[in-house]
């Protein structure tokens, strides 16, 4: 307990630290101004990094000073990165650094801790530890700079991860230095968050980059020190940084994708972040940070519930149903227009629930690719296998898990059109297994010894994987050319029209007076509307992602009520359309010069 009393000093000196900074010029002057891809109304002081900062020094100078740890290398090291990121944090909170310099920055101090002994122990190959580690401790850093676009989002989740960090360190894996570390950083973060979380004013003090980048910095060095330094590690030990800052790497993600497809640099600010979504929502910005902060609660007690378990099995499940929670959550975040819908009574429930067919697969395929390596497994070995070769397994499943659900998402194996898919996406099956498998295997390669674990398994395993998710996916597009083949059409003719504007919802009110014919969803580039309903019926998307709307509403025929569009996207519409085998036809409506005479004319 000695060590969490000299913590306890990081909350005083943070609160003083602040306070006293506030009454300087220095509030005045390093400030940060509202901008437009800023969420911040007006000028507010930049000096909450400090306080953190100093009580970091604050409650590890103490404990030092009483005996309750000694001065180690390691906390040299760690504090040393932290003072380099707070010090280049500091110039560019006052004159804005290039992100070179700032990388350079975060790169030095990532090297001070890892020269200091603080390594990811799990693997083997200096190299490759040394690489993992530098990109970890960079990322997170990133990750937390990036996570600051609120009033108490980034200290709030840094209190979480820390909070978990040190029960971690007293119950699972004791270490009295992640203990000391994890609940300065804590009582910090608590001494901070009055200043800037004030429940009916805004921020009286931002943490800026010196506060940030420190924060990020800490606790991707916890992650390390926690779990990834035990030798033999399980996987519940694996796990438990990723899942305590699931939150920060969800966010980074997807900003990260969104900025790439929109063209823009990920280092350019923008209101495009996970709170900034949840706010277009409906909630309000206190309650969006008190939202993510409960579900990174909630991911941090699962990890600790699989170190304490210590179950395989368990585990794999556990995080299968946080992988689709999470993927479901950031697919629906993704979007969210800036105006929010019309009903957010079960918008929650809708996030969970958007994309049901990406959910079920998620879940089939967990079932394969398990099924594919135990088979794979079980070819090669006798029986089950000797206790290390069972070892090796355990350690190996997870990653190939990993590997895989990356992989696929990368290569667009989750976008539900595989009623229509050809060749190309045959292709993208076999790539996204062969490659995952070759992660997989250089991860086991550098993390646990072979001793006789047949690596032949891998090989077996990429034909295995490739025909059973292949099949997955194929088999709709045989079961649908069946079925239509032996029932026809439905009596009912779904119809998709492209253009919600006057002439769109002109047809859409002849259609509803038409027997046999059902509009199921407009197509329009007017972002202003998408994902609202014109009558009852949604905007799904713009005609870019035409391809996907036919994949999910699976319409009978197109319709298109724009044809003095431009020539590229209507050519893409009816390339779509001839891919996915659904009839295309442009509708021109035509008012004649004599009175209540109309006429409407259909052109293939």
């Amino acid at each position: 307990m000695t060590v969490a009393a000299t913590a306890l000093t990081a909350l005083p000196v943070s609160l003083l630290t602040i306070w006293a900074l506030l009454r300087t010029p220095a509030a005045r002057h390093v400030v940060a101004a509202p901008r437009a891809d800023r969420w911040h109304e007006r000028s507010t002081p930049l000096l909450g990094g400090s306080g953190i900062f100093a009580g970091l020094l604050a409650g590890c100078g103490v404990a030092v000073a009483v005996g309750a740890l000694p001065a180690s290398r390691e906390l040299g090291g760690i504090l040393g990165g932290c003072a380099l990121l707070y010090a280049a944090g500091l110039v560019d909170d006052i004159v804005r650094l290039r992100p070179l310099a700032k990388l350079a920055a975060q790169a030095g101090a990532a090297a001070l801790v890892l020269a200091a002994g603080v390594r990811v122990e799990i693997i083997g190959n200096d190299v490759a530890a040394t690489a993992l580690g530098m990109a970890w401790l960079v990322g997170m850093t990133n990750a937390f700079n990036l996570l600051d676009n609120m009033d108490g989002l980034a200290a709030t989740l840094a209190t979480v991860a820390c909070a978990f960090f040190a029960v971690d360190a007293y119950v699972t894996h004791p270490s009295r230095l992640t203990a000391l570390l994890a609940l300065a950083i804590c009582f910090a973060c608590l001494g901070f968050l009055p200043y800037n979380l004030r429940l009916r004013r805004p921020a009286a003090v931002f943490m800026g980059d010196s506060g940030s980048q420190v924060l990020g910095f800490g606790v991707a060095v916890l992650g390390l020190a926690s779990s990834w330094t035990v030798a033999g590690s399980t996987v519940a030990t694996l796990l438990l940084p990723l899942l305590v800052l699931a939150v920060p790497i969800l966010d980074t993600t997807l900003v990260t994708v969104v900025r790439l497809f929109e063209g823009r640099p990920v280092t350019q600010g923008g209101r495009d972040h996970t709170s900034h979504r949840l706010v277009y929502q409906g909630l309000s910005d206190k309650r969006a940070v008190v939202l993510l902060g409960a579900v990174s609660a909630a991911l941090g007690l699962t990890s600790l519930a699989y170190n304490v378990l210590d179950d395989t099995w368990i585990t794999l499940v556990g995080v299968l149903i946080t992988f689709a929670f999470l993927l479901q959550f950031g697919s629906f975040l993704a979007e969210v227009d800036h105006a929010p819908e019309p009903d957010q009574a079960s918008w929650l429930i809708r996030s969970l629930l958007v994309h049901r067919r990406r959910l079920v697969e998620v879940v089939v395929d967990f079932a394969l690719i398990t099924a594919s390596f135990t088979l794979a497994f079980l070819i090669r070995v006798e029986g089950t296998g000797i206790a290390w070769q069972r070892h090796v397994f355990d350690m190996a499943l997870p990653a190939i898990l990993v590997a895989r659900y990356v992989s696929f998402i990368a290569f667009g194996l989750y976008r539900g059109v595989w009623r229509y898919a050809g060749a190309r996406d045959a292709a993208s099956v076999f790539a996204a297994v062969v490659l995952s498998e070759g992660a997989a295997f250089l991860f086991v390669w550098a993390t646990v010894p072979w001793n006789g674990f047949p690596r032949g398994t891998f090989l077996i395993d990429v034909l295995l994987c490739s025909l059973l998710v292949g099949a997955s996916r194929f088999w709709e597009r045989a079961a649908g050319r069946v079925l239509q083949a032996l029932v026809g059409r439905s009596r009912q003719r779904r119809v998709v029209i492209v253009g919600a504007g006057r002439s769109g919802r002109s047809l859409l009110r002849e259609l509803r007076e038409t027997p046999g014919e059902r509009v199921v969803a407009f197509v329009d580039d007017d972002r202003s509307i998408l994902r609202r309903r014109i009558q009852g019926v949604p905007v799904l998307a713009g005609t870019a992602e035409i391809g996907w709307v036919l994949g999910r509403v699976e319409p009978d025929a197109v319709l298109v009520t724009i044809p003095d569009a431009p020539r590229e996207r209507l050519d893409a519409v009816v390339e779509a359309c001839e891919r996915a085998a659904v009839s295309c036809s442009f509708v021109r409506r035509q008012i004649d010069l004599e009175p209540g005479v109309v006429l409407g004319a259909l052109a293939k």
